[in-house]
């Protein structure tokens, strides 16, 4: 059901040390106008559809199959939306289910955590985020992310994403980190798009010049969940496990992670670790965190060994992509995926996987990984349970 890719000891450890434990889920929702652009992701089969994607999987995800949803699922080029594995296994373990607004268009229909971002401009513009953002999303991921790892009760967090052509983003931040990306990401195409997706973050780092800063790199080129989600990763170390999960997009997050926690912290308000936090529902202020007169200079504290990257065996094993190697390149996480199959539904949406569209999103892989883990469900339970809800959703 799980196989492990890269970083073999340290996976199997994880797996072991949360083998029969119930996680929290964490999806953090964003938007870049990158997504905008014609052909550049199928996660949508309009620019316009695209604008309502991570709205739409959010309502989805806690909602449900519901008989007028406010935003339904937009059509996709071909397949369903990975949503519904997602949704599944929330179904299956009760999960508890924490969305946060890093930077959408407009508010989700569901209850979420206004982290104070905005929406990001197209990275090809070299200007995508104001750097004062970037930063305050980083405060409020780790303000979160220590929150979060305070109810997870023995368990782990399960840190997921949607942000359509969020893959093109996690290009221009590896590109921008040093790492030889190029060819080696994912898409929800069935054959990668990657001379677009170059040409897209070439111009966007040229345009801003290749930042060494992490901060002003996801300000020139990246969106707001990249930068939410390090700091969330980077606090939640300190007392949990952390599955990110995703494939591309989450092997940016921990790049950056790795990244931001060598940087100095002087001018952050930084939480500190062993402050204990309550989790209230909607906050968004900011207690917890202790602008000191005498700022801390030294890098951030985190574990990063309790990481792991987990995604679908659609994106791990894309033949378009180079998933595994761009794990091996980043260096030091595990990256694990589930050996979910769609080749024997009787839904050609979910067929279509096995095509290559879609693969991944909104935590799927993940969530499948979580619920082999906790209850020990095997691929065909778990498919049996999509294909339930699929058919819930058709029948609405």
């Amino acid at each position: 059901m799980i196989r492990i890719y890269t970083q073999i000891p340290q996976g199997n450890q994880w797996l072991q040390q949360y083998q029969g434990r119930r996680p929290i889920l964490a999806c953090i929702l964003g938007f870049t106008a990158t997504a905008l652009i014609p052909g550049i992701s199928a996660a949508g089969a309009t620019p316009e559809d695209r604008r309502y994607t991570a709205i739409a999987d959010a309502e989805f995800l806690v909602n449900g199959v519901t008989p007028q949803p406010q935003y339904p699922l937009p059509p996709l080029t071909a397949g369903a939306s990975p949503v519904l594995i997602s949704r599944a296994v929330v179904e299956a373990l009760e999960l508890p289910v924490y969305l946060f607004n890093a930077g959408l268009p407009q508010p989700p229909a569901v209850p979420a955590i206004d982290l104070g971002g905005v929406p990001a401009k197209c990275l090809s513009s070299g200007d995508a985020l104001p750097l004062g953002t970037v930063k305050h999303l980083f405060e409020q991921g780790l303000k979160w992310g220590q929150k979060l790892a305070d109810v997870t009760d023995g368990g782990y967090l399960i840190l997921s994403e949607c942000v359509v052509g969020g893959t093109t983003t996690a290009l221009s931040i590896l590109t921008g980190l040093g790492i030889r990306a190029d060819g080696k990401v994912n898409s929800s195409h069935p054959t990668c798009n990657h001379a677009q997706k170059w040409q897209i973050v070439h111009q966007g780092l040229r345009r801003a010049g290749l930042e060494s800063d992490p901060f002003q790199l996801v300000a020139a080129v990246g969106d707001p969940m990249q930068i939410a989600a390090a700091g969330m990763v980077i606090a939640a170390t300190r007392r949990c496990g952390v599955l990110l999960a995703g494939g591309t997009q989450m092997l940016a997050v921990y790049a950056l992670a790795q990244a931001l926690s060598q940087q100095p912290t002087s001018d952050l308000a930084v939480p500190p670790p062993s402050s204990e936090t309550g989790m209230g529902e909607g906050e968004t202020g900011k207690e917890g965190f202790l602008p000191s007169s005498n700022p801390p200079i030294t890098p951030l504290i985190w574990q990063p060994e309790r990481i792991v990257v987990g995604t679908t065996r659609w994106v791990a094993e894309d033949p378009t992509g180079d998933t595994v190697g761009l794990a091996r390149d980043i260096g030091g996480v595990p990256l694990l995926a589930t050996q979910l199959s769609f080749a024997t539904s009787r839904y050609p949406q979910l067929q279509a996987y096995e095509q290559g569209y879609v693969k991944e999103g909104v935590g799927a892989g993940g969530c499948a990984i979580a619920i082999h883990l906790y209850q020990g469900w095997n691929t065909v339970q778990l498919l049996q349970a999509i294909e339930a809800l699929v058919e819930r959703y058709c029948r609405s």
